[in-house]
């Protein structure tokens, strides 16, 4: 499966249908949730850094998530 539709899934899982039909129709919402499915993994590699900018990346990918989880959010309230 791609990696884009387990990212925006696991990430709002009662919404599940809706991300599967916009992944079918919308190549904005799929270009979306592979940046979401990108941040996420970021996030992953700078938690297990041992580099003194690990905070401050972790924190900046974060808010990315964030930014990406209400957009996200927002294109399945406007379908």
């Amino acid at each position: 499966m791609d990696r884009g539709i387990l990212a925006a899934t696991r990430l709002l899982p009662n919404h599940k249908k809706s991300i599967q039909e916009l992944m079918l129709r919308s190549e904005s919402f799929r270009a979306l949730c592979m940046d979401l499915a990108e941040a996420e993994f970021a996030l992953e590699r700078w938690e297990q850094s041992r580099l003194p900018e690990k905070e401050a990346h972790c924190a900046e990918y974060r808010l990315i998530i964030v930014g990406l989880e209400a957009e996200i959010r927002q294109t399945i309230r406007e379908r």
